[in-house]
């Protein structure tokens, strides 16, 4: 007898026979329900015959429908295609959401109620379903029912408005961080509903509004001295602001360096040859260097252009002064971290051809699920789909003939 478990046991995801049907687009609800697929979750994609907006947004595939940024968000998900105009459409629908643990929108909550998939409807047939909308703006305020996408969120939230105190200009993230940010609380909130499914049987419906989840992610970060009733001071965290935090140069490009504590400040004074700052009242203690930022963020930026990247590292590594390389999108691909870690995989998409693939971040020691599918054709799954949730060949064949169910091209 041991204690050992073989690696095909260790290949099962926490979220192992849950199964998710999945009416979202684009990137929010996709990163939910690519969290849920990549720990085990069954994840049907539930498209419109033109298929999710992702897949003509970003840019180039080797076949129409397939870009990289699809293949990404869509990993490890089945894919079926309804028109959900027709009435047969629905009715399809309401038999699959019948059959799953968790159904999961961004669609407006309007939209929702004309469909008949808002969490009251569906519960009606599926009390143990939990429902998840993910929505622009909460329910209960004035912007209720706005349409929203990543950048409105960001502008609305505070999040250009950090640009604008760090260099004058409101700029957005030039990635979708408002998508990615609340797509992930989505998926938390799904897995806090399931444990409670667990423990009183019933299902629930969850709202995670982007707008409300962004700003509460800035006023935590930059609130700071308006934390208080009257303000102690204007807002802001001036060290995360300042337009100098920042990669820093070297001789040969850019490195990454966070110098927080004492020692650590002091072992990077004692490397750039300025070993005196370490007894400099602006200087020697995290007090003193926050309020002298400016300074200190200033010394900084200019101490490191003496030496390369490499043998930057290689002090820093030494001194034991968080730094890491500074990586390009596409060194991101040859980072000798990510590669040994799996983060970087190569592999053949069945009619994509070779490709990359991203590889899971996070690990239980109960086991991982094994790596997922790849992104799928549009509508490729659809007749088995319907076949596993009862319908019969016949009806599947008349949804097939009138329009409603759309096949992936062989």
């Amino acid at each position: 007898m041991t204690d050992t478990k073989t690696a095909q046991d260790q290949m099962i995801g926490p979220l192992a026979g849950i199964r998710v049907l999945d009416l979202s687009s684009v990137v929010v609800g996709p990163v939910c329900t690519g969290v849920l697929a990549e720990h085990g979750a069954e994840v049907i994609k539930l498209e419109s015959p033109g298929g999710d907006l992702l897949r003509q947004l970003a840019g180039k595939g080797r076949s129409p429908g397939m870009n990289g940024k699809f293949l990404n968000f869509n990993r490890g998900k089945k894919s079926i295609a309804l028109d959900l105009k027709a009435p047969a459409g629905l009715a399809a629908l309401k038999r699959l959401a019948a059959t799953v643990d968790v159904f999961v929108s961004n669609i407006r909550p309007d939209a929702q109620a004309r469909l008949g998939v808002d969490a009251a409807s569906l519960h009606a047939i599926a009390p143990r379903l939990i429902h998840c909308a993910i929505t622009g703006f909460g329910s209960g305020g004035p912007y209720a029912g706005r349409p929203a996408y990543d950048t409105v969120i960001q502008g609305a939230a505070g999040v250009a408005g950090c640009f604008e105190a760090s260099t004058g200009e409101p700029r957005y993230v030039p990635m979708l961080v408002a998508d990615h940010t609340v797509g992930l609380i989505a998926a938390q909130m799904i897995g806090f509903a399931l444990y409670r499914r667990e423990k009183t049987g019933v299902g629930e419906a969850i709202e995670v509004p982007m707008f409300e989840n962004m700003a509460a992610y800035v006023m935590m970060e930059h609130l700071g001295a308006m934390s208080f009733r009257p303000a102690l001071g204007p807002p802001g965290d001036h060290r995360v602001l300042s337009p100098n935090a920042r990669p820093l140069p070297t001789s040969d490009g850019y490195i990454c360096i966070s110098a927080n504590t004492d020692a650590q400040a002091h072992a990077f004074f004692d490397a750039i040859g300025r070993p005196e700052l370490k007894t400099d009242p602006r200087f020697a203690t995290i007090a003193g260097r926050t309020a002298n930022t400016r300074d200190y963020f200033a010394i900084r930026a200019g101490g490191l252009k003496g030496k390369t990247s490499a043998e930057w590292l290689e002090i820093f590594d030494r001194l034991d002064v968080p730094a890491s390389p500074y990586n390009t999108i596409a060194g991101l691909l040859d980072d000798l971290h990510l590669r040994a870690v799996g983060m970087v995989q190569e592999e053949e998409h069945p009619t994509e051809g070779a490709t990359y693939a991203i590889g899971q971040p996070n690990h239980f020691s109960g086991g991982n699920a094994p790596p997922g599918r790849p992104a799928p054709r549009l509508g490729q799954d659809g007749v088995a789909l319907l076949a596993a949730a009862g319908m019969t060949e016949d009806e599947i064949t008349a949804l097939k003939r009138d329009g409603v169910l759309l096949e992936a091209p062989s």
